[in-house]
C-alpha cells in the first residue's frame, strides 16, 4: 500500500468521524424524541385497548339505510390514531405522561369515560335516552382523545392542542359511582417542570347533566406565546334519530353574546368559520335533540364557531362536524373556570344550567319570538310536564292541548267563522249583482258594498281574527317539530310522535313527499277539506268577473298541506287534526245558527227578483 493510499484512507476516516460528531443530536433533542415516542406508545396502548373491546367482531362494518332497509358492507375506516401521527410540539410533548388511564364516572343520568389523553371525555352515554333503534345514546363519536381541547401557540412557535397530549392523573385510579346527592373532583396534570404545569380539574354532580372544569396555569407565561387560549369541543356529535335528514338539518353551532344568539348552520358540503369578539355567555353544538354547552365563568373575550360537512348533506354516511371555542386570557386569570353541559335539550334541564340555554330551540320566527318564548315556557311546556304526571300517553295530551287552544282562540275563531257563514248566505245575492252589472264594475262594487251594509256583514271580518291567531299556530308548528317532549312517545299506530307516522309505502317516489305517506297527515288533510266545504270555501263569496275562484283555491290547500306536512313530526299533524275537527264542529254549529236568519236573506233576494221582474214588465209595455 503506497503513501497516497494511506493518506486518503486517513482523510476519509477523519471526515466520517467529524460528520458523525456534528450531526449527533443534543441531549435536549434526544429527550424530546424520547418523550414523543412515549406519547406514541400511550396512544398505541389506547388503540390496543380499543381493539380488544372489538375483538371477535367482523372486520367489516355493516351500514344500514333505515329508509331503504338495504344492507351493504364497507371496509373498516382507519381510526383517528391510525390516520394522524403525533405532531411535533416541543417542550409540551416532552411533558406527556407515559401511560394511558381510563376512568368511568357513573350517575343516574349518564356514564362518562374519561381519558388522560387530552384529560377529558372520550365517551358519553346517556342512561335514560335511546337512539331510534333502542341502543343507548352515545353522544361523542368514537375517539381515543378528549372531546375537549385547550389550544394555544407555544413560545417555541408550535400550535398546541391538549387533546394530543397525555396528562398525569392526580387521583386514585378506578371507576366512580355517584348517587344524586354526591359529587367528585378529578384532576389531571401536564407538568413541564417542577414549577410549571397545566392542571385540569373536573367536578361532577350526581343529580345533573352539567359539570364544572377549572384549568389552572401555574408559571406558564414563559411557555405560552401571548396570554390568550381557546377552549372548546372538537368531537363530532352522533346522530340519534331514524330520519337522518332531519337530524342533520338541525345539527349546528351557536354562540350567545350581547343578549342574543348567533348560529352557524351549513346547507351544503364544505367548511365555514365564524368569529365573534366580546364577552361570551356560552357556546354550544347540537343535533336535533341533544347538545353540549361551554359557559366561561371567569373570563372570555371572543368565540369561534366552525362547521364542516363531508358528503351529501343529510344522507347516510355524511359527516356534520361542528366545533365551538371560547377564547380567554389566562394572564389576568391564572385559573379559568367553565360550566359544561352535555345531554338532552329539555327545557327544565337547560333552565337549571342557564336561563338562556333553551334559546337554541327554534320555536318561531325572530319577529314573534317575544310572543313565542313566554307561550312555550309558561304555558305549553308546563301543560305537558304537569299533564304527564296524570296521563302518560302524550297522544292524549296533544288532543287535550288542542282542545284547550281551541277554547282559548274561541272568541277569535267565532267571529271569523260567523263572518264566513254570513258571506256564504249572501252568495246568491252577490251572484245576481255580478250578473246584473257585469259590464259596469264600478256599479257592481257599489251595489255589493250596499248589500254588505244592509245585511251588516263585514267582508274582512274573518281576516283579522285569523291573523291574530297566526302567532300561536306558528309557534306550535315549530314547537312540535323541534321539542323533545314528544320524542319516542307512541300513540295509536305512530311509534314516535316526533317522527313521521308512515302507514303507506308507494311503489314510486313523489317529489317532496317521497315514497311513503303518513297517517295523521292524511286525516289532517281530509279534515281541512271538509272544513273548507262546511265554511263554503272560506270567503263564501262568488269570484268577481275574471277573478280567481277562491273556493277552488281553498279546496287545493288541503292537498298542498299533504305535501308540506308528510315528513314532519306526527305529533304536529295530530295536533292540527284535532284543531281542524273542532273547527268543523264549530263552523257547523254557526251555520245552523245562521240558518235561522236565512228567511231575512231570502226575503231580500225575493224582493230583488220582484223588482227585476217589474222592470222587465214595464219595459215590455
Amino acid at each position: 500500500m503506497d503513501k497516497n493510499t494511506v493518506i486518503g484512507l486517513l482523510l476519509i476516516f477523519l471526515l466520517t468521524i467529524g460528520w458523525a460528531w456534528f450531526t449527533m443530536p443534543s441531549q435536549e433533542e434526544m429527550d424530546r424524541r424520547q418523550a414523543e415516542l412515549a406519547t406514541q406508545d400511550s396512544l398505541a396502548l389506547a388503540e390496543a385497548r380499543e381493539q380488544s373491546l372489538l375483538e371477535g367482531q367482523d372486520s367489516a362494518q355493516t351500514v344500514i339505510d333505515p329508509q331503504s332497509e338495504s344492507v351493504e358492507e364497507t371496509p373498516d375506516q382507519p381510526s383517528e390514531s391510525e390516520t394522524s401521527s403525533v405532531r411535533a410540539m416541543g417542550t409540551f410533548a416532552e411533558a406527556s405522561y407515559p401511560d394511558t388511564v381510563l376512568t368511568t364516572i357513573r350517575t343516574s343520568r349518564y356514564e362518562m369515560e374519561l381519558s388522560n389523553v387530552g384529560a377529558g371525555p372520550i365517551r358519553y352515554t346517556l342512561q335514560n335516552h335511546s337512539n331510534w333503534d333502542q341502543t343507548p345514546v352515545q353522544m361523542i363519536q368514537d375517539s381515543l382523545r378528549s372531546a375537549y381541547s385547550l389550544g394555544f401557540l407555544s413560545a417555541q412557535n408550535y400550535n398546541i392542542e391538549t387533546n394530543e397530549l397525555v396528562f398525569e392523573p392526580l387521583f386514585e385510579q378506578g371507576d366512580v359511582e355517584l348517587s344524586d346527592s354526591e359529587n367528585v373532583s378529578l384532576s389531571y396534570q401536564l407538568a413541564l417542570n417542577q414549577e410549571s404545569s397545566i392542571i385540569f380539574t373536573y367536578t361532577f354532580y350526581g343529580e345533573q347533566y352539567s359539570y364544572d372544569l377549572d384549568i389552572q396555569f401555574i408559571e406558564m407565561e414563559s411557555y405560552i406565546s401571548g396570554t390568550n387560549v381557546e377552549f372548546g369541543w372538537t368531537s363530532v356529535l352522533n346522530f340519534t334519530e331514524l330520519d337522518i335528514s332531519q337530524d342533520a338539518l338541525n345539527t349546528e353551532a351557536f354562540v350567545y353574546l350581547g343578549g342574543g344568539t348567533e348560529k352557524l348552520n351549513l346547507t351544503e358540503a364544505g367548511e365555514s368559520e365564524q368569529r365573534y369578539n366580546g364577552t361570551i355567555d356560552w357556546v354550544m353544538t347540537k343535533t336535533r335533540f341533544f347538545g353540549q354547552y361551554i359557559k366561561p365563568v371567569t373570563h372570555s373575550n371572543a368565540a369561534t364557531l366552525t362547521g364542516q360537512i363531508i358528503g351529501e348533506p343529510g344522507q347516510p354516511g355524511s359527516v356534520h362536524k361542528y366545533q365551538a371555542f371560547v377564547q380567554s386570557n389566562f394572564g389576568q386569570h391564572p385559573t379559568l373556570t367553565y360550566e359544561l353541559y352535555a345531554g338532552p335539550l329539555r327545557y327544565y334541564d337547560l333552565r337549571e344550567y342557564d336561563e338562556t340555554a333553551y334559546d337554541v330551540i327554534e320555536i318561531g320566527y325572530a319577529l314573534i319570538r317575544w310572543f313565542a318564548d313566554p307561550l312555550v315556557k309558561y304555558l305549553v311546556i308546563p301543560f305537558f310536564s304537569f299533564g304527564s304526571i296524570f296521563i302518560n300517553n302524550y297522544g292524549i295530551l296533544i288532543i287535550l292541548f288542542g282542545i284547550i287552544i281551541k277554547l282559548v282562540l274561541y272568541p277569535l275563531t267565532q267571529k271569523s267563522f260567523k263572518s264566513m257563514a254570513a258571506m256564504k248566505e249572501l252568495q246568491p245575492q252577490m251572484k245576481e249583482i255580478q250578473e246584473k252589472y257585469k259590464d259596469d264594475p264600478q256599479k257592481q262594487q257599489k251595489e255589493t258594498i250596499a248589500l254588505y251594509k244592509k245585511m251588516k256583514v263585514n267582508p274582512l271580518g274573518g281576516c283579522l281574527p285569523m291573523l291574530l291567531q297566526f302567532p300561536i299556530l306558528i309557534t306550535l308548528f315549530f314547537f312540535f317539530q323541534n321539542s323533545m317532549i314528544i320524542r319516542q312517545q307512541s300513540f295509536l299506530w305512530a311509534a314516535d310522535l316526533s317522527a313521521p307516522d308512515y302507514i303507506l309505502s308507494l311503489p314510486f317516489t313523489i317529489p317532496v313527499i317521497g315514497d311513503q305517506i303518513a297517517g295523521f297527515v292524511l286525516l289532517m288533510s281530509a279534515a281541512m277539506f271538509f272544513q273548507s266545504k262546511v265554511s263554503g270555501g272560506m270567503s263564501g263569496g262568488a269570484a268577481p268577473s275574471g277573478g280567481p275562484n277562491m273556493k277552488v283555491f281553498m279546496y287545493i290547500i288541503p292537498f298542498v298541506m299533504l305535501f308540506v306536512f308528510n315528513n314532519f313530526a306526527s305529533g304536529l299533524s295530530l295536533y292540527y287534526l284535532v284543531y281542524n275537527v273542532l273547527s268543523i264542529a264549530q263552523q257547523a254549529l254557526i251555520n245552523k245558527q245562521m240558518g235561522e236568519k236565512k228567511p231575512e236573506v231570502e226575503e231580500l233576494s225575493n224582493n230583488n227578483r220582484k223588482t227585476k221582474n217589474n222592470r222587465k214588465s214595464k219595459g215590455k209595455k
